[in-house]
């Protein structure tokens, strides 16, 4: 191996250095439970009230309005229990995207099991929402509308803020997975009239397991898990201090160095992007050329399997994707791919290259020097490429 460059950051990312020594005493020496009366354990319970205030100032909400949830995919299934809630209420419509986390997704498919009308939003060639298709959604019925703040496959950013002020305006619930966007794009949850959002520490260089759950004020939550006080007694369970502690100072961070952080970022992706295009044949960018995520790179390759691929850009020390990590495993095409209109063999082609501020130019250069010569060597060993090029399958992209 050459050497070894991390390029699947919309996966995870690396735990910063500051993040883990804000967490280490949490870890040894300030080691109480922050529900006990004693100071030793009021050490620990203000150390979770800071994050909460870091947390909230990074979107712009109230400290009482943030609560701790093990990561984004919980936070995401308060939206479920949420729902139940509002059918007692004759709310029974739930409106979400086509392209959503399988989190979402999951959870809507449920409710659609268990009674509730559920209406799945599509998306252009792009992955974008219209804001109007929102709006002509909502029905007298709707409790609440989920529409993610940026697509974790293909980095679409989509319209938050006008479609917040619809849903406002209707009396209507607004919920956003910001778990890719947090960290990465400027979120004003009061702005944007966003309701409830949910975000992951290990998105922004904080630990792994440990997410919150924004619900502004005045909103009755249900209760995710019974049996304790803890998050107003919302969600039960001796917190995870350490890791809310990371989650607090990498937000900090991340929205401190943010400006700098995505011009340097975007600026990478933007000529990594430019770089496949240009030198290798037949393939195709997924999602919008600008409006995207900072580190965010989809290619579709014509001819190849993306597995394939991956294990190709293994072995010569680049790690990348085929798009959601929770699905990896999953032999079926991206539901992302698939809704913006590719066909199956180009959707099973395809492969996300993720940047963080951790990546150099030198990273760029190498994917860039490996990435066209793995394709071509697939390539030549497929009989599907060798039809493609004598016109005999045809194939658009």
């Amino acid at each position: 191996m050459e050497r070894f460059v991390y390029a699947d950051n919309a996966a995870t990312t690396k735990l910063s250095q500051p993040v883990l020594d804000a967490m280490m005493p949490y870890l040894t020496e300030e080691y109480g439970n922050p529900s006990s009366l004693y100071r030793f354990g009021n050490h620990a319970k203000r150390a979770i009230e800071n994050a909460r205030a870091q947390v909230a100032k990074a979107i712009n909400a109230d400290p009482f309005e943030i609560l701790f949830t093990g990561g984004g995919t919980e936070a995401d299934n308060w939206v479920k229990e949420l729902m139940y809630s509002l059918k007692k209420k004759g709310k029974n419509h739930f409106i979400t995207s086509a392209v959503e986390h399988h989190a979402l997704i999951h959870s809507a498919q449920r409710l659609e099991k268990e009674g509730f009308e559920v209406t799945f939003l599509p998306v252009d060639k792009e992955g974008r929402i219209d804001p109007e298709q929102v709006k002509a959604a909502i029905r007298p019925e709707t409790g609440l509308v989920s529409i993610m703040f940026a697509n974790n496959e293909i980095g679409t950013l989509y319209p938050i803020a006008e479609i917040g002020a619809i849903c406002r305006e209707a009396g209507v619930l607004f919920h956003t997975d910001a778990v890719q966007a947090a960290g990465h794009v400027p979120i004003d949850v009061k702005a944007m009239n966003i309701d409830l959002l949910s975000l992951s520490a290990h998105k922004f260089h904080g630990p792994k397991g440990v997410g919150a759950f924004y619900c502004r004020r005045g909103i009755p939550l249900p209760s995710l898990i019974d049996g304790g006080a803890q998050e107003r007694g919302k969600r039960a369970g001796t917190e995870n201090v350490a890791g809310i502690v990371g989650l607090g100072e990498a937000i900090r961070i991340a929205v401190e160095e943010m400006p700098e952080t995505a011009k340097k970022v975007s600026a990478m992706r933007d000529r990594l992007i430019d770089g496949i295009l240009e030198k290798v044949p037949m393939c195709r960018l997924n999602g919008p050329r600008h409006d995207r995520l900072p580190g965010n790179c989809n290619i579709s390759f014509l001819g190849i399997e993306g597995e394939s691929l991956l294990l190709r850009l293994d072995l010569a020390g680049i790690a990348a994707s085929s798009g959601s990590a929770c699905a990896s495993s999953s032999l079926d095409p991206s539901h992302v791919l698939l809704a913006i209109g590719l066909p199956h063999e180009v959707a099973h082609g395809s492969v996300r290259l993720s940047l963080s501020d951790f990546n150099t130019e030198e990273d760029v250069d190498y994917i860039l020097e490996k990435l066209p010569q793995i394709v071509s060597t697939l390539r030549s060993m497929s009989p599907l490429w060798e039809e493609i090029q004598k016109g005999e399958v045809a194939f658009t992209l």
